[in-house]
């Protein structure tokens, strides 16, 4: 690796002696270091992953210092005296108390309507992961897009900085911009020309896969953050592409499938955890959602003449696949001990093995109900939290599963049903009418956040809002009253 001293001549070499002669006699230079991953480092130079990582790691943060682009300085490293007097008289190694965090004050981007900032709380806070989630068509991208626009005004509205936008699935819709842009009442009201959102202040790029999404995210984003210092990170959409890795060739995704996906979620979380916390910007990620069936859950109801515990439930809502794989084959009945030559034992022999045996574990699994997910999942999905609505209508589920919804700290749902209206047939001379879709109704709820209460169950506390040329806009009480009346 002979191009490390001459692109860092202060690197300390002096720590990697032992892996960079047998690093530079397989050729393998800094750009390698940055760009490779570690296990193919591993496999050709037959060295140790963690040592590679480390050196990894090192150069990066070399070249961030060197372009002047991270917080961290080369210093003289502390003494044992000065680490502890850093640690505060209590001796605590907290990054901060809970007294800092109360008192430190929350930055927030602005929907650009009253009625969503007051049911969000002030609006999409800095510092944390917010997702937004719901069908197609729910409104998710129109939400994004008021959201890069809205980060560039001055607080309260905003934070008076640039925004980062990261798309999976469609390139930005720079015309959907400029049509906000010329359209939003608030965006013609501003007093100086100059304090206007403008596309320049936009950063759009698009990973078609995971492996671009990856390193995009991992070795592009921090620098962008740190150089151009973005106060928002969109990620549209999250589930797009570990969808198309992972469940990609069959119809059900293995074991080892999920795994490998769960781990990937761990640390794309930590990532925007890490890139939230450490610049203070917000990061907000949109997600896709699935049917959910309530088979399972209309299943796990008892026979009125079994004798159940109050707690026992059946194993159908937490069967192993193994065993529903064998569900419909017969099974072959055991070989008789006279078939194969042996004498069968006496009663009391046989009474004595039965006695010494283990009680085989009985049909119904003993478990609390509440502690299943078909139970759990209505608190932090969005779906199916209205006990007055049927269990089995029209739910939805969060894509990438509980795994990726502890890695969110805040959880945004939009709703949208459809609006039938009579259109009279002009043609027909008995004027008859027919029934046609006329327009959609869509609602936005808080299922969970760090900064504000849940809306509540069901769509009795969520915000009724609409999609108008300058983006999102609450429907008051008042004028839904006047439509209504309007079309009787």
């Amino acid at each position: 690796m002979t191009d490390l001293s001459r692109i860092l001549p202060d690197f300390p070499i002096g720590r990697y002696a032992s892996l960079l002669p047998t690093i530079e006699k397989h050729g393998i230079t800094t750009a390698d270091l940055l760009t490779l991953q570690v296990t193919d480092i591993g496999k050709r130079t037959q060295l140790p992953l963690l040592g590679i990582k480390g050196l990894c790691r090192a150069v990066l943060e070399a070249i961030h210092v060197d372009l002047g682009v991270s917080d961290k300085q080369q210093q003289p490293p502390q003494t044992e005296d000065k680490g502890k007097e850093k640690r505060g008289a209590a001796g605590s190694i907290l990054k901060q108390t809970g007294t800092e965090l109360l008192a430190k004050s929350c930055h927030y981007i602005s929907t650009l309507d009253d009625e969503l900032d007051r049911a969000l709380g002030g609006g999409i806070p800095a510092g944390y992961v917010t997702e937004i989630t719901g069908e197609s068509g729910a409104g998710k991208t129109q939400f994004l897009l008021t959201l890069l626009l809205a980060v560039q005004l001055p607080p309260p509205r905003g934070l008076g900085r640039p925004a980062l936008y990261i798309s999976t699935e469609a390139p930005l819709s720079t015309r959907r911009l400029s049509q906000m842009l010329a359209h939003n009442p608030f965006f013609r009201d501003l007093a100086p020309p100059a304090s206007k959102p403008s596309l320049d202040q936009i950063i759009g790029t698009m990973t078609p896969d995971l492996e671009s999404q990856d390193h995009i995210l991992h070795f592009q984003v921090p620098v962008e953050v740190a150089r151009r210092n973005v106060g928002l990170v969109v990620l549209d959409s999250v589930a797009a592409n570990y969808r198309a890795e992972f469940e990609r060739g069959s119809s059900h995704a293995s074991g080892a499938n999920l795994a490998a996906r769960s781990h990937e979620l761990l640390r794309l979380g930590q990532l925007l955890h890490e890139l939230a916390r450490k610049h203070g910007l917000a990061v907000v990620v949109a997600n896709q959602v699935a049917d959910r069936f309530a088979g399972a859950s209309k299943s796990s109801v008892a026979p009125p003449h079994s004798h159940l515990t109050p707690f026992s439930l059946p194993r159908t809502s937490q069967e192993s696949p193994l065993a529903s794989r064998t569900r419909g084959r017969p099974m072959p009945p055991p070989p008789s001990l006279s078939t194969v030559g042996v004498e069968p034992p006496s009663s009391n022999t046989a009474e004595l093995l039965r006695s010494s045996m283990p009680e085989p574990p009985s049909e119904e699994a003993l478990a609390p109900p509440a502690l299943l997910l078909d139970h759990q999942q209505r608190w932090f999905t969005g779906w199916g939290d209205d006990a007055r609505v049927g269990m089995d209508r029209d739910l939805k589920t969060p894509s990438l599963g509980l795994v990726w919804s502890t890695q969110v700290a805040a959880r945004v749902a939009l709703f949208k049903r459809p609006v039938y209206g009579r259109k009279e047939v002009l043609e027909d001379e008995e004027g008859q009418s027919t029934t046609t879709l006329r327009n959609w109704c869509r609602w936005m709820k808080v299922v969970f956040a760090p900064h504000v209460a849940g809306t509540g169950p069901g769509l009795d506390g969520a915000v009724e809002f609409e999609v108008t040329m300058g983006g999102l806009k609450a429907v008051g009480k008042k004028a839904k009253e006047d439509e209504q009346e309007a079309d009787v």
